[in-house]
């Protein structure tokens, strides 16, 4: 019984492979189009239009104390970017937690999302960009492009954290790493 069940399989894979290599057929011809005459035919009446049926917007999804703790941190307002860009960021009044962002044409619904780095993290998913918020800079990146849409965006607290890291940078990360060890 096992044999006869190993020579099936084996000729389903042989008839599947066959079947995949035939796969490329032509698509089935089309009736040739008839001749159109000299005479012209009513139209038949038009259906009235269905009224269509109004949806309400979806009530965003209530937030969890780690996001609300997130939105606590966000800068708003408007923020100037690089290259002459002005990133409009307010919080929803209707929503708490929830953010507004506009720039240019673009609107974008945000809320907070937990990140394992600490920064602060703004998602809409539905449109597929990210806000993130750094010590001294913001960026808004779009994730179906997959690139910033906006990039060093700053609120007057985040300008202030940019030229004091100008003027006392961290330590490079190879230089922490090769210090002398106080044990």
């Amino acid at each position: 019984m096992a044999a006869v069940s190993i020579r099936s399989w084996g000729a389903l894979l042989l008839a599947a492979a066959a079947g995949a290599a035939g796969a490329t057929t032509a698509p089935p011809a089309q009736p040739p189009a008839k001749a159109v005459t000299g005479k012209a035919r009513p139209v038949a009446a038009a259906q009235p239009a269905k009224a269509a049926t109004a949806v309400a917007p979806k009530a965003p999804e209530p937030l969890g104390e780690a996001e609300l703790a997130i939105a606590a941190n966000v800068y708003v307002g408007a923020l100037p970017c690089e290259l002459g860009q002005t990133v409009e960021l307010q919080a929803d009044a209707a929503a708490p937690g929830h953010f507004h962002l506009r720039l240019k044409q673009a609107h974008y619904h945000l809320r907070p999302v937990v990140s394992s780095t600490g920064a602060v993290r703004l998602e809409d998913a539905g449109q597929g960009v990210v806000w993130l918020q750094l010590a001294n800079k913001s960026m808004l990146m779009s994730q179906k492009l997959g690139r910033r849409l906006a990039d060093e965006c700053a609120s007057p607290v985040q300008q202030a954290m940019a030229e004091q890291l100008k003027r006392h940078p961290a330590p490079h990360l190879l230089d922490v790493a090769q210090s002398p060890r106080l044990d």
